[in-house]
């Protein structure tokens, strides 16, 4: 069994995901506003325009960004997989869509048993941790040092 060191818990992840929850939206708002979507929230344009714009910044952006997205940069954690790594594209399907399918096939039951997995196991491991071999860190990645000189 692989080591998680700096394992973040669930008021720091709650935490990055509510910054990521209000940041989606904002852009989605102004961007939907420019290229004339109907942005009122009872709108089914603006929702689905909401979820794809939710669902790629979840796929790739941690993919590109060392683990990271913005709401988990700004909170100081990251995605990482098991071995420390950064995650790829395959992690990122599991985490994202897997175990969406998992919570919605449960009925919301195995989203409530990954928040007392969060808060209640030392690795702070949740469903959709085990599911794509990863855990969310505050350990930063190895690769990026900001005192680092640029060549």
């Amino acid at each position: 069994m692989e080591v998680v060191e700096q394992p973040a818990g669930f008021w720091i992840r709650l935490g990055a995901l509510i910054i990521d929850g209000l940041l989606i939206f904002v852009a989605v708002l102004i961007v939907g506003s420019l290229i004339g979507i109907d942005v009122s929230l009872e709108s089914d344009t603006f929702e689905n325009f909401q979820g794809a714009v939710n669902l790629l910044y979840t796929l790739l952006l941690p993919v590109f960004w060392h683990g990271y997205t913005v709401g988990k940069r700004i909170c100081g954690i990251r995605i990482v997989k098991l071995d420390g790594s950064d995650v790829g594209i395959g992690a990122m399907l599991l985490r994202t869509i897997v175990a969406g399918f998992v919570y919605v096939i449960t009925l919301g039951i195995a989203f409530i048993v990954s928040i007392f997995m969060v808060v209640f196991r030392k690795d702070k491991r949740s469903i959709h941790d085990m599911l794509a071999q990863t855990y969310v860190t505050y350990q930063k990645p190895k690769d990026i040092n900001p005192y680092q000189e640029e060549s």
